[in-house]
């Protein structure tokens, strides 16, 4: 038996370094060593509380180049290796000086089934920078983001809770903050809506923190309310004037354009709305016509005069116009349907059409009788001679009855358009 086992034993010695290196090559050939590169975005930041005792922060470099990592393993076992797969840490105790700007603070990379020689990181320093920490409150502004409720309501009020907020972070992001927002969705919506959100910051040039930035502030959630009101339509106006107009002058009449609007309340304000005929009265202090002898116009704000719980609709203007006619004692303001006036020397070809439906003449009579004066009894008319096609402002020629006094000039727009034929227009 012995014997056997010496015999050939190069031979055999021979064969089995030929095996080994047979297994080898089919090892090598079918899996084969190999380096693979990894991007890297999150770098776990150690030991912040470090820093945080002497009241600084850190922030990392724009500057800093991508972070590479290499691993050499085999190829089945690169094919199964992600970014995911990779831990990558700077531990800040580590950083040879906190005085130098940026800080350079040694990054530390690992791997799981990966041999720490075979894992490597390029750049192998992330590059941050020191700041101190600073702490602010801010109002937080609430929106609808565009949102609009049902028909027939309106966003009356929006509310945050709390009212405002304290924020934390390096200095440089806390002198970057303008606003501090949180929207609410209101669309479709028919009753109050209430919802937790997170904040939103905006930055003086108006633009919104980027996730990047908003991850280096310590910012709160809050509870934000939509308020939701009725809508009222064909709320009057009604207003009133002061003061006493010159001599020899009076007033005729006083209205506001527009005389009705839309606006949209809490169901008290609008009860309390309703017991006033549903009009909003205006004080007299917004027409003083004292020593006036001229008709009086002023342009108010309509929200200045809104009962407390009552807003405009968003679709209204705040614009209202008050008109007080003064005219001179004894005559008064009558209307004539531009269909009535008379147009003299049309250009040939044309068509006249007048910009109004009506126009006003203030007339006047000593007895301050108008009772028999008709509609056909005012005759007026315009000249278009030398017109040609476009839009002027003519005179208009007034002629009354015996014993009628025209007070004050009167123009009109008219448009002068050239006659189409279908022939034109095929």
């Amino acid at each position: 038996m012995k014997k056997s086992l010496t015999n050939n034993l190069s031979l055999k010695i021979l064969s089995l370094v030929v095996a080994i290196v047979v297994w080898l090559l089919v090892v090598n050939i079918d899996n084969p060593i190999g380096t693979k590169s990894y991007i890297i975005t999150d770098v776990q930041l150690l030991n912040e509380g470090y820093l945080d005792a002497d009241g600084k922060m850190c922030l990392q470099d724009d500057q800093q180049d991508t972070i590479r990592v290499t691993i050499k393993a085999n190829r089945k076992t690169l094919d199964k290796i992600s970014a995911s797969d990779i831990k990558a840490v700077a531990d800040l105790q580590q950083a040879v000086s906190l005085d130098t700007d940026p800080v350079m603070v040694p990054i530390t990379v690992s791997c799981e089934r990966i041999l720490p020689d075979n894992i490597q990181a390029t750049p192998q320093n992330l590059s941050l920078h020191i700041e101190d920490k600073d702490t602010r409150e801010f109002v937080v502004n609430v929106t609808t983001n565009n949102t609009k409720p049902d028909k027939g309501y309106e966003v009356g009020a929006l509310t945050s809770n709390p009212e405002k907020i304290k924020i934390t972070g390096p200095t440089s992001l806390m002198n970057k903050i303008d606003k501090v927002n949180a929207s609410i969705d209101v669309d479709g919506a028919s009753e109050d809506v209430t919802k937790e959100t997170d904040v939103k910051i905006i930055d003086k040039n108006g633009e919104e923190f980027t996730d990047t930035d908003m991850a280096y502030l310590n910012v709160s959630q809050v509870t934000v309310t939509a308020k939701l009101w009725k809508v009222r339509s064909n709320v009057k106006i009604s207003a009133e004037y002061q003061g006493i107009p010159a001599d020899g002058y009076e007033v005729e009449s006083i209205s506001t354009t527009p005389n009705v609007i839309s606006v949209a309340g809490s169901d008290d304000a609008l009860a309390s709305l309703e017991e006033e005929n549903n009009t909003i009265s205006l004080p007299a202090s917004v027409a003083d016509i004292s020593g006036k002898n001229s008709d009086y116009e002023d342009k108010i704000n309509i929200s200045d005069y809104l009962p407390d719980g009552v807003k405009l609709t968003s679709d209204s203007s705040e614009d209202v116009f008050v008109r007080v006619n003064i005219l001179p004692k004894g005559s008064n303001v009558c209307e004539v349907p531009t269909k009535n006036i008379k147009v003299n020397n049309s250009p040939e070809g044309m068509q006249v059409a007048f910009d109004t439906a009506k126009i006003e003449i203030r007339i006047k009579k000593d007895d301050n009788s108008f009772d028999d004066l008709k509609e056909s009894d005012i005759e007026a008319s315009v000249d278009l001679n030398g017109k040609s096609e476009g839009s002027f402002e003519v005179p208009v020629s007034i002629k009354l009855p015996e014993g009628y006094e025209l007070v004050d000039e009167v123009a009109t727009g008219v448009e002068i358009s050239r006659i189409s034929t279908v022939d034109e227009n095929q």
